[in-house]
């Protein structure tokens, strides 16, 4: 059932241990550098209480209305409508916030599809997964997912270095697992509970080892500590940065000495086989938000570059229409991509629907590689006034303002309070420090960009272009090895099949 904004703030005053700039932070929602990002979550949960937004961000079962984006999906409607909300919350905030929830609980999701793998290691960790799933749904609670690890010396196994690097179960006991070592997980220090597992595929044994675990981490937890970076958010006026003073969300490395993870709570443990399989199939469902973040953030990027051209006159000339352009052809290649892999889902081994693997894993990889060219085209249209302009101040001295005024203002539609605070948000998402954050966020939030590709590898449908080759070259059977290959595209013959019989059954199935 869903949350009010106040009843969230309440959920992180537990007395956490947290650190930023070397200081003890007493509230985490009321310090300047957290303050903002807790503020829009908390917008968020009372966005789905309003009559305004509520239709559109909830979905009610059983009677019981919960929030949309940890509902799961069944058909292609529901992803329709998980994409209607996240654009609808993210116009109503005006920006890009990406730990809202909705992005890592899908990596649940998957889970949830594993169930036949994990059945052979516990059939508890099944019931466990599934409990979860529903809790989410229920509950409302701010869920994050802790990831990444520090790294340590990445050509021993972790038995041979310090083997706290990793995090790993230390002891087991009658109430569930007891871990120990460290976790990177943006959001963590504000939100309530983390979808924890293991990121590297070096276990130190081939069939069991203690760095195999998942679970779900209460971040109220004792002997938890959340050493966070700077924040950007407070360093100077909002006015002239108007982006990371709102939309800055802090990443944390999160110690875990010796924290009691209750068996309930623990969804896979030891086995390899079960933890592989999570990795490999860990952003099925996650990465369709996480794209349509940066659908969003061409959208910025589209607005702020078109409006500078215009207001100079330059949105008439060729070489700025083609760099336009080019935004353009960003912008609507992921969003082709995201709407492709709905409107191709597949079913997923439990019956959920997910988005067509190929198209979102490819869209993931455009979204991301491209990102830091079509932020240099953006800087370029924006021009060099995002790295000279004066800082607010300096528009409202008294002795200043009326030069900075005659020569900010172009006419009468473009004066020049308006171009400070344009420039002021370009600077902000192109040129600042926090821009160059958000870059990098973007490159390795969802895994590095090697396993970008290596997640559009296993999922690409290699059979289509081997049949037409084969046919079309001629070559006889024996090339194949004994296999078989299926002619055409899969994604397209499941929804499209020339066999009309064929696709009036799927028709029905949905």
């Amino acid at each position: 059932m869903i949350r009010t904004g106040q009843e969230y703030r309440d959920s992180i005053r537990d007395g956490r241990r947290i650190w930023i700039n070397g200081e003890r932070v007493a509230d985490v929602t009321a310090h300047p550098m957290f303050k903002p990002l807790v503020d829009i979550r908390a917008r968020i949960f009372d966005m789905q209480h309003e009559a305004e937004h509520q239709e559109l961000m909830t979905v009610t079962q059983d009677g019981e209305r919960n929030a949309l984006g940890s509902a799961l999906p069944y058909t292609q409607d529901d992803w329709w409508s998980k994409r209607r909300a996240t654009d609808h919350m993210l116009n109503q905030i005006g920006g890009v916030v990406t730990r809202v929830g909705d992005e890592t609980v899908g990596e649940m999701w998957s889970l949830y599809d594993g169930q036949d793998v994990l059945n052979e290691v516990d059939p508890q960790f099944s019931k466990n997964i599934e409990t979860h799933i529903h809790r989410v749904l229920k509950e409302d609670p701010f869920h994050v997912s802790a990831n990444t690890d520090p790294k340590g010396d990445r050509s021993k196994a972790p038995q041979d270095q310090d083997p706290d690097m990793l995090l790993h179960v230390v002891k087991e006991t009658d109430a569930g697992i007891v871990v120990r070592g460290a976790k990177y997980e943006t959001a963590a220090a504000y939100a309530n509970q983390a979808f924890t597992k293991p990121t590297i595929a070096n276990w130190g044994n081939n069939a069991l080892s203690d760095y195999a675990v998942g679970f779900i981490c209460d971040l109220g937890s004792p002997n938890l500590r959340f050493i966070c970076r700077t924040g950007f958010a407070g360093r100077a006026d909002a006015r002239d940065y108007p982006l990371a003073n709102k939309f800055d969300e802090v990443d944390t490395i999160v110690i875990f000495d010796d924290v009691l993870i209750p068996w309930e709570n623990v969804l896979f443990y030891r086995h390899t086989k079960a933890a592989t399989f999570i990795r490999a199939t860990l952003h099925r469902y996650s990465a369709f938000a996480f794209v349509q973040r940066n659908l969003k953030l061409a959208d910025m990027m589209i607005g702020a570059a078109l409006f500078n051209a215009r207001q100079t006159g330059l949105d008439k000339q060729q070489a700025v229409q083609e760099k336009l352009a080019q935004l353009a052809v960003y912008r609507e290649g992921i969003n082709a991509h995201l709407t492709a892999s709905i409107a191709l889902g597949e079913r997923s081994p439990a019956g959920l629907m997910m988005p067509n693997q190929s198209l979102l894993y490819t869209g993931r990889v455009l979204a991301c590689s491209q990102l830091h060219e079509m932020m240099h085209i953006a800087r370029e249209l924006c021009g060099g006034q995002i790295c000279v302009t004066p800082d607010v101040a300096s528009f409202e001295n008294p002795e200043t303002k009326p030069w900075l005024d005659k020569f900010y203002t172009i006419n009468e539609e473009w004066v020049a309070e308006d171009r400070r605070k344009l420039l002021a948000f370009a600077r902000d998402m192109l040129n600042s420090d926090y821009a160059g954050h958000r870059l990098t966020f973007q490159l390795f939030a969802q895994s590095p960009p090697f396993a970008h590709l290596a997640a559009v590898y296993r999922n690409f449908d290699w059979d289509g272009p081997l049949a037409f080759v084969k046919e079309a070259a001629g070559l006889s059977d024996t090339v194949m090895g004994g296999r078989t290959l299926s002619p055409g595209d899969s994604a397209i013959s499941s929804w499209f099949s020339p066999d009309i019989s064929t696709h009036a059954k799927r028709t029905a199935a949905e």
